[in-house]
């Protein structure tokens, strides 16, 4: 995602280019923080990442010290945030969890919820306090909630069997599409059949599974923005765009949007670059993948109205 939209940036009349490069993280904190030095010795003067939360809370920490400007496409926590050099892309994850109880308050999908969450993750663990929190206010039930952690990620049996003995109508999954999949294979094996809910993180899913819920990047939109995104993105990587992609794409034209409001030049330094976009960002308003009339707060927090998405006999619907 993010190298499409440094190729379309750097073919078009934009004042300004980018020069490009990458390295792997592999969700590790430590891994995060080798990477990020790496990329300092090459000459980084914007970081646009981490993916996830647990290696950008490592990386953050270098980034504010450098004064550098940092925007991170779905790395969700809100304690990524905290410094004030680093911005968002996705929702933060107590918004997404209280979007998620609203919606199915206000659209009755059900009334008794279970949850199943990975208690040792900071996104799926933010997630669901939230909207556990949001679920009790709103009048429904949570009647069963079973976490699980990063060591035991495979066998969910004994959670689907308690949600199903508790009576549960739906089930909601703050977790990421792998393990949804499995959940979703396994949920089928007992003939349970609750509705499934997710956040940002269970986009993916078709990959591996033909049908969930979820509040996520809809790949199957058809405006012309999305549309010439996932054909590019198809023609160059094959298989369909996600949510990080979607995300990573906005994050670079972020950058863009606000490099030109800012004046930036290359040959700036790190920490005056760092400067310059921590206000330009705030003064712009960006129509994404993800969402339109993005803005952002000086706390970093990005405003935009979530898309809401049914995925039926493996396609996506929007709601």
């Amino acid at each position: 995602g993010a190298q499409i939209a440094v190729d379309e940036i750097n073919a078009s009349d934009s004042a300004v280019k980018f020069e490009y490069n990458f390295q792997d993280d592999e969700g590790d904190a430590e891994t995060a923080v080798n990477a990020y030095n790496n990329l300092k010795d090459w000459g980084m003067q914007v970081l646009m990442g981490t993916v996830t939360t647990a290696p950008c809370l490592a990386v953050i920490s270098e980034t504010e010290a450098d004064n550098m400007f940092q925007i991170t496409p779905s790395a969700s926590s809100t304690d990524v945030i905290v410094p004030d050099n680093v911005f968002q892309v996705c929702f933060t994850d107590p918004s997404q969890g209280v979007s998620a109880a609203d919606y199915i308050a206000e659209n009755g999908l059900a009334t008794k919820i279970a949850a199943i969450y990975d208690s040792s993750d900071a996104y799926s663990s933010g997630i669901y306090n939230a909207f556990a929190e949001e679920a009790e206010a709103k009048g429904l039930e949570i009647v069963c909630a079973e976490a699980f952690t990063s060591d035991n990620k495979t066998d969910f049996k004994t959670q689907l069997q308690k949600a199903q003995s508790s009576g549960a109508e739906l089930v909601f999954l703050p977790i990421y599409y792998t393990e949804a999949a499995l959940i979703l294979t396994q949920a089928n094996q007992l003939g349970y059949e609750p509705t499934f809910f997710g956040c940002d993180g269970m986009d993916g899913l078709l990959d591996v599974q033909n049908f969930d819920t979820g509040l996520a990047f809809n790949a199957t939109s058809e405006d012309e923005l999305t549309a010439n995104f996932v054909k590019t993105y198809e023609e160059q990587f094959g298989g369909t765009p996600n949510q990080f992609a979607a995300d990573a794409y906005d994050a670079v034209y972020a950058i863009r949007d606000a490099c030109v409001k800012a004046g930036v030049t290359s040959d700036m330094s790190v920490s005056d670059i760092g400067d310059a976009l921590k206000t330009a960002i705030t003064e712009v308003t960006m129509d994404g993948l993800t969402g339109s009339n993005m803005t952002w707060k000086a706390s970093g927090e990005v405003s935009k109205s979530p898309i809401v998405v049914e995925i039926e006999n493996g396609v996506y619907k929007q709601l």
